[in-house]
């Protein structure tokens, strides 16, 4: 339904590009461009992290490099992980129009 492109290395902003520390958790804040879709009760909605969308976007080479000029070699396999404990919790927040019939 929607998707977006945000690299890791910027969220902290633009100015300051930073590599991820291994096994060390990161806060990353996006917002996705707004869409309306209706659903019917019971349907539920999926989110995916992925750290590469191609062909769509250029190939994310897992490694804090210019993508630009990346070689062979700076392509290494990543495994990323989505937390959902108390101790570290990745909320989801949607907004709804909830229409009701009289």
């Amino acid at each position: 339904m929607r998707g977006d492109v945000f690299r890791g290395r910027f969220r902290q902003g633009f100015e300051t590009p930073e590599p991820f520390e291994l096994s060390k958790l990161a806060k990353i804040e996006m917002n996705i461009p707004d869409v309306c879709h209706c659903f019917r009760r019971g349907h539920r909605v999926m989110a995916q992290v992925q750290s590469s969308w191609f062909p769509l976007v250029d190939r994310n080479p897992q490694t804090f490099v210019d993508i630009t000029t990346a070689k062979a070699d700076d392509f290494k396999k990543a495994t990323w992980r989505v937390y959902r404990s108390d101790e570290a919790p990745s909320p989801l927040t949607v907004q709804m129009l909830v229409e009701r019939k009289s």
